[in-house]
């Protein structure tokens, strides 16, 4: 081959390399700017348009048209929610009953929570979501309380997240003690209460006392400490109620191994009771005995002057009127116990809260137990059927004990019981 005819060859080959990298350069820079047209589409359609105008190219912009970083396609895969239900079915459609039924409530009363728990439940809309309403917040709080339904069911039903629900109940609930507990769980007007015993046969009673084990799932440390005598896991709730079954004070807390007489002398109940300050100084006269306002407990607390219990051994017929008249009067608040959780039912199963939630749902539960008494809501006669059904997995621990008596506490009681059978002899 002549050196021209080499040449004219070298020089074809050396400007089809040109072309071929000139058009590789421009296939490339039509590639980077498709690329950063999509991202910005992107970006645009993600943020609803809300862009600065002014803000000018940000450092991924300039990454991605120099080439530095190739924008990857984006999925979400989130599981669509509807909030019709919600909406327009429970708010606009359902009748009094429903709301009953399934709020424990009526419709004007959740209003009236609503409004009162709006100062701690307030929330601001964020750039990423609206905050949802009070209404519905409160509304996925009394559906988990009221049922023994999981968290992952009341989502669904509502249209949130599983771990909104689990929000929503500890917001309300810790709103609810905040702002209504001191108002709501109070001992109030202590002469209808006493008038109130009275009529049912105890004079100069100022409530009833008892415990009762709430089920939970054992604590990482120290489960040992919750295990009850029925061998199950539980935390202790012990009230004082009046004679219409209303909480006037609560002590929620201590673990369920722990004896209700205990429980009892390290409240501040038992402080004030002892101090002669939580019931008013209102002493009558029982035969030749005075007797302070008192309240009424079972053979597991201590018998005191302030505090009668049952006589216990063997009865004759005046320990057993006794007896009848003050259970009798007793029964008020295993009554509101069994009322509490035919209510709010996710107390009759185990709850999955930490130890430090589980009394602030406690307490929350109670002060709505007492809401919906004074409101005069209905309690229906299948909750307390259900209540019983899931109660049998969880039988209440026998917490009876006989302990020794103060003097003066045996001498009004004994003159309790003689006046009780004078009654009866004049019947």
């Amino acid at each position: 081959m002549e050196p021209s005819a080499s040449i004219t060859d070298v020089l074809s080959v050396a400007n089809s390399s040109r072309l071929i990298a000139h058009l590789f350069q421009r296939q490339m820079q039509r590639n980077r700017e498709r690329r950063q047209r999509k991202l910005r589409e992107y970006l645009n359609s993600e943020r609803g348009m809300d862009l600065s105008q002014s803000a000018g190219p940000r450092p991924l912009d300039i990454m991605v048209a120099m080439g530095h970083v190739d924008p990857v396609e984006r999925r979400f895969w989130a599981r669509e929610t509807s909030t019709d239900w919600w909406d327009r079915i429970v708010l606009q459609v359902w009748d009094e009953s429903q709301w009953l039924r399934n709020f424990r409530m009526r419709k004007g009363t959740f209003i009236e929570l609503c409004e009162l728990l709006s100062p701690a439940l307030k929330r601001q809309d964020t750039r990423m979501r609206a905050a949802l309403s009070i209404q519905k917040r409160v509304a996925i709080a009394l559906w988990k309380l009221a049922t023994p339904d999981s968290y992952r069911s009341v989502a669904n039903q509502f249209g949130v997240g599983k771990s909104t629900v689990g929000v929503a109940v500890m917001q309300v609930a810790h709103a609810i003690v905040d702002l209504l507990l001191p108002k709501v769980v109070t001992l109030g007007d202590v002469q209808a209460i006493i008038d109130g015993f009275a009529a049912m046969g105890f004079p100069n009673c100022g409530g009833a006392i008892d415990g009762t084990h709430i089920p939970i799932l054992g604590p990482e440390h120290q489960g040992s400490q919750y295990i009850n005598r029925k061998g199950y896991f539980s935390m202790v709730l012990q009230a004082l109620v009046d004679h219409k079954g209303r909480f006037t004070n609560i002590n929620v807390g201590w673990p369920g191994k722990v004896h209700d007489a205990r429980v009892f002398k390290n409240s501040g109940l038992f402080r004030r009771l002892q101090q002669g300050v939580y019931l008013p100084d209102c002493k009558i006269t029982v035969g030749d005995v005075e007797m302070p306002t008192v309240i009424l407990g079972d053979p597991a607390y201590p018998l005191m002057p302030w505090l009668m219990k049952p006589y216990t051994g063997a009865l004759d017929t005046e320990k057993e009127l006794f007896n009848y008249r003050l259970s009798k009067c007793r029964m008020v608040v295993e009554c509101a116990f069994g009322r509490l959780k035919g209510r709010w039912r996710s107390l009759l199963t185990r709850s999955d809260l930490s130890p430090t939630n589980i009394p602030i749902v406690i307490a929350a539960c109670c002060v709505l137990h007492n809401l919906c008494e004074i409101k005069g809501e209905t309690f229906m006669v299948g909750w307390e059927v259900e209540a019983n059904r899931l109660a049998a997995d969880y039988a209440q621990p026998d917490t009876r004990a006989i302990r020794r008596s103060q003097w003066d506490a045996l001498r009004i009681r004994e003159a309790l019981k003689a006046s009780f059978q004078t009654e009866q002899g004049n019947q």
